[in-house]
């Protein structure tokens, strides 16, 4: 649906040149709900951007429905622009122009009859829950109606794609969950590819199919949502997972377990105790795999800290534990778990 290649988005600086986005290459399939996640700076607006061309990239291609958009005449960018649809954090709704009215500004600038605007707008109004507050103000509605008055706007010329830069990360935490959930409910019943922006981990956990974490202009990482809350690979990612499921052992903890195997002459290698980190999913969580596993191989098992929580709908369970037995027992009982699919990291180097 979207092939974003080799792209490079250069900006001029007082003191020389910026690439805001560094030779990205990303594959976004039709239908899905695909998130990029970065810090402040990271490059994600701008790379998104430049899929309506609203940033022209410095280099490379944007393949949209098979069309080259770096390519086009600016007419056919125009039309282009017409099936794309983009909601943005602060709205961007006029003030002088009513809930109706808002959502039917690009179907007067197309140039449809009273008639046509009126039946494209209502059942948008019926979709986004906004029939009753048609008539009002944006000055008269809350922030989370505001930003469904967006998104009925940007639903308006019946796009393949919505881009969402940062939409909900002006919104209280209930406001974004009805957000979240009624972009889902559009992507399921329209059939629509949503590219979602976000600085928010818990956004991602909640609505994404897939994610590319962005840092300093690359994709430093990407897959499949549960695979990467299971396996990040990056430590800027271990550290955007750790805003919703906890990755690193807190302090004091970590005191203790640093005193415990400093009587190990200093190398935790050469004792019994080992730090492990586990990754369940599915069906694994309600699973007894650790007492088994501790009844095979007659190991003591210490449980440091731990959190089960829910991910595209499957269940998620990560635990931190000391494993105390030989070093034979502990990797054939630590084999055991992985033919589990459990997901195994030693965690000594943290010591």
């Amino acid at each position: 649906m979207i092939e974003i290649q080799a792209v490079t988005q250069r900006f001029k600086s007082g003191s020389g040149t910026v690439d805001a986005v560094r030779n990205v290459d990303l594959s976004i399939r039709k239908g899905e709900v695909f998130g990029i996640i970065g810090r402040s700076g990271a490059g994600k607006s701008t790379l998104v951007r430049t899929i309506n061309m609203l940033n022209r990239p410095t280099s490379g291609n944007i393949i949209l429905d098979g069309k080259d958009m770096t390519t086009l005449s600016a007419d056919d960018l125009r039309e282009a622009r017409r099936h794309i649809g983009m909601i943005f954090q602060h709205f961007n709704l006029l003030s002088s122009r009513t809930v109706y009215n808002n959502i039917a500004l690009p179907l007067e600038l197309a140039g449809l009859s009273k008639a046509e605007i009126a039946k494209k707008v209502t059942p948008l109004l019926e979709l986004v829950g906004l029939t009753a507050l048609k008539d009002r103000y944006p000055a008269q509605i809350s922030g989370g109606q505001k930003q469904r008055v967006g998104i009925a706007r940007a639903l308006a010329n019946e796009p393949k794609v919505l881009l969402s830069d940062e939409a909900t990360s002006a919104l209280d935490p209930e406001t974004t969950r009805s957000i979240l959930e009624l972009l889902r409910k559009i992507n399921k019943e329209l059939g629509l590819t949503i590219v979602l922006i976000t600085h928010q981990m818990e956004v991602i956990k909640v609505i994404c199919d897939r994610v590319a974490v962005m840092e300093a202009g690359q994709v430093i990482e990407q897959g499949e949502v549960l695979d990467v809350f299971r396996e990040p690979k990056h430590e800027v990612t271990r550290a955007l997972i750790g805003d919703v499921i906890a990755h690193e052992l807190p302090k004091g903890v970590l005191a203790r377990l640093r005193a415990r195997l400093a009587n190990n002459d200093g190398d935790p290698n050469k004792g019994t105790d080992h730090l492990f980190r586990f990754a369940f999913t599915g069906s694994g969580v309600d699973q007894p795999h650790l007492s088994e596993a501790v009844r095979r191989y007659n190991l003591d098992f210490n449980i440091l800290h731990g959190q089960i929580d829910e991910i595209q709908g499957q269940a998620f369970g990560s635990l931190a534990i000391l494993a105390n037995g030989t070093a034979d027992n502990i990797n054939n009982a630590m084999n055991y778990l992985r033919a589990q699919g459990v997901v195994v990291e030693e965690l000594n180097h943290v010591i």
